[in-house]
């Protein structure tokens, strides 16, 4: 049965981030808030509970566009090969903030995502989830939990995402009231900013 945790993000409880990494380290899946849409994410470390993320979202594993979430730039060198200095500042510019960034993907990737030349980097301005990567000690594999309604696309409500997700996931985190605008996703894989989606990020840091 699927717990509905209430953490809050000014603050948030170690004894409560604590609960949470302990399900992520047993290979559960956790929704979270971030400083854009909530996510669904798991250990980047735990293979079955990457399977089982892309088993609800129907795609391929190795096919997967996950996201990695770190809670700073210093995990940058272990999945990222290396970057210009003119592309680093940029990624200190913005980060943390609702950006992704996809960058040359290293040959120290997670043995499922070796196949894989590109990574998508995500460092959000939420302490919640940076607090979860931190105390885990790796970064966490998100994908955001998008909604069948077109004209919304995603669920901003935790408690109607518990509702919706609670027989899908280990723990649901209420955070409070997620954003329904998706980050702003950056390709800077051939060297030059390529703006894929623009999302809640202003472009003005290019």
């Amino acid at each position: 049965m699927s717990e509905f945790i209430k953490i809050y993000n000014e603050n948030p409880n170690q004894k409560e981030i604590d609960k949470v990494v302990a399900v992520l380290k047993r290979g559960g899946l956790v929704i979270y808030p971030t400083d854009t849409v909530y996510g669904l994410g798991c250990d980047i470390t735990n293979n079955k509970a990457l399977e089982k993320i892309a088993q609800i979202k129907g795609v391929k594993l190795e096919k997967a566009k996950f996201s990695f979430i770190c809670n700073n730039l210093s995990h940058l060198s272990d999945y990222v090969k290396q970057i210009d200095s003119a592309t680093f500042k940029i990624l200190k510019r913005a980060l943390p903030g609702p950006y992704t960034f996809i960058l040359p993907g290293s040959n120290n990737l997670p043995k499922v995502f070796k196949k894989k030349k590109t990574v998508g980097i995500r460092i959000p301005d939420n302490n919640i989830i940076r607090a979860l990567v931190e105390t885990l000690g790796n970064p966490i594999v998100s994908t955001s939990i998008r909604d069948e309604d077109e004209i919304l696309e995603y669920t901003t409500d935790p408690e109607l995402i518990f509702e919706k997700w609670r027989k899908l996931v280990d723990i649901v985190i209420d955070g409070g009231y997620g954003d329904n605008l998706g980050s702003t996703i950056i390709d800077f894989t051939d060297g030059y900013p390529e703006v894929i989606r623009e999302g809640k990020g202003s472009l003005d840091i290019l």
